[in-house]
């Protein structure tokens, strides 16, 4: 093979690779919620991942409408305590002291699904609704569904400021957060298909019928 017809060749498979990475940037920018959801589906147990505004909130106010039986707070800072997590929302202090448990191990998203595992299995939940920024759903859900494959998840999407305006696609710091957040999400699904080949990644719907627009 000629060195031009072996550049062509290696030419067009560079751009079927950056074409397919702009069709499935595409594809995960659509799945993304921009709209706050309305009233969730009830589940045995709730768990929020820390890192975004309202995430904590959102997750206690779900509690407090009777949408679960118990809330875990994965991912929570060592040096922040229950009594810090409590002045955040003041109203709630009564469900922080019957049931609210709070996990400090999680260092990310994985660690977060290890953590909510444990608190399942602990607890013999059967389903749960998983509460954290609509960008980071996917990867999320994808986590928790390979750690627990027999657990029903159901996705509750916190959609931050920068995605509520209808021109959101406009904002610089949406599109920055959706690079980053494909990126994570791509060498997610690339670790969980290397661990362990068989079972490729898991997939559940970040949209799905058990939360109303």
């Amino acid at each position: 093979m000629g060195f031009g017809k072996a550049a062509r060749i290696a030419g067009i498979g560079v751009l079927v690779a950056a074409l397919s990475l702009l069709a499935g940037f595409a594809y995960f920018v659509a799945q993304i919620p921009t709209q706050p959801q309305g009233p969730a589906a009830r589940a045995d147990g709730i768990v929020v991942l820390t890192g975004g505004a309202s995430r904590i909130a959102d997750a206690v106010h779900l509690l407090n409408d009777g949408h679960a039986k118990r809330l875990l707070i994965t991912g929570v800072n060592p040096g922040t305590s229950r009594d810090a997590l409590k002045q955040q929302i003041p109203e709630s202090h009564n469900l922080f002291d019957c049931c609210i448990d709070i996990g400090h191990s999680a260092m990310n998203t994985l660690g977060n699904a290890a953590e909510a595992k444990a608190w399942v299995n602990d607890l013999g939940f059967g389903s749960l609704i998983v509460v954290t920024s609509n960008y980071h759903l996917p990867r999320s859900l994808s986590e928790f569904a390979r750690a627990m494959p027999d657990i029903t998840l159901l996705a509750y999407p916190v959609v931050p400021e920068s995605f509520r305006e209808a021109d959101w696609w406009s904002e610089r710091e949406a599109w920055r957060m959706l690079f980053i957040e494909y990126a994570k999400y791509l060498a997610s699904v690339a670790r969980q298909t290397l661990v362990d080949p068989q079972r490729g990644y898991a997939t559940a719907s970040v949209r799905g019928p058990e939360f109303a627009e």
